[in-house]
């Protein structure tokens, strides 16, 4: 009966302090990633980068097709050495992607403001989020299929927006856009925290995504109602 305990409580420990290793590589790798993210958005700015400025669709195929080889390349050497540079490789070229977005709203008066300020409330985003996922006893796995319906919704409907133009449709993507990524950190960090996912690499890139989109989706409603050209 004694070892049984000893058993039992030895393996749930055990398994604690894993998905504990797991989380906090998670959070240092994630701030690691800021770093290429920056630098790619830097470097894009100063190149006024564009992956295919002549048509809208073309970029958004070519930047499907070369974020999913990353997620690829990614998934098959998150086990080995080459996982954390490839991931950082994605996070630089994420930046870049970025750069349009920030050459923008620095052509506003108050460009840098409105780039601080969306930093600071995704960082807010991101530590109510975790914190909740950390410490409710709520299980969120039930929201997967629901938080995937709403990104196809977000994908078919900015893909449409493409052609339409139409800024009340981009304001409600934006919106919904966040509460979805928001709702997105809950599930992706409590998955580490019970174990769902162990490695921290793959943890990485989803909470890298969710925190992504918040920023970018922040920035343009910020843009929207507080851009100042004079």
């Amino acid at each position: 009966m004694n070892q049984n305990l000893q058993n039992t409580f030895g393996h749930s420990a055990t398994g604690l302090l894993a998905r504990n290793r797991v989380l906090r590589n998670t959070y240092w790798l994630l701030a690691l990633s800021m770093i290429p993210t920056v630098l790619g958005a830097w470097l894009g700015v100063q190149m006024h980068f564009s992956l295919f400025a002549g048509s809208p669709m073309i970029s958004f195929v070519l930047f499907m097709a070369i974020a999913f080889g990353f997620f690829f390349a990614i998934e098959k050497t998150k086990n080995s050495a080459l996982g954390v540079p490839i991931l950082l490789g994605f996070t630089f070229f994420m930046g870049l992607m970025l750069s349009r977005l920030i050459e923008y709203t620095l052509g506003f008066s108050n460009g840098g403001t409105l780039i601080m300020t969306a930093f600071g409330g995704t960082a807010l985003i991101f530590g109510v989020m975790a914190t909740v996922a950390t410490v409710s006893k709520r299980d969120f796995s039930g929201m997967s299929k629901w938080l995937f319906a709403g990104l196809l919704v977000i994908i078919v409907a900015s893909l449409a927006n493409i052609f339409l133009k139409l800024p009340a449709l981009q304001l409600t993507i934006s919106v919904v856009a966040i509460a979805i990524f928001s709702a997105y950190i809950l599930f992706d960090v409590q998955q580490v925290i019970n174990g769902g996912e162990t490695n921290y690499i793959s943890a990485t890139l989803r909470i890298y995504l969710d925190v992504y989109n918040i920023f970018v989706n922040l920035l343009s409603i910020l843009g929207i109602f507080g851009g100042n050209r004079d």
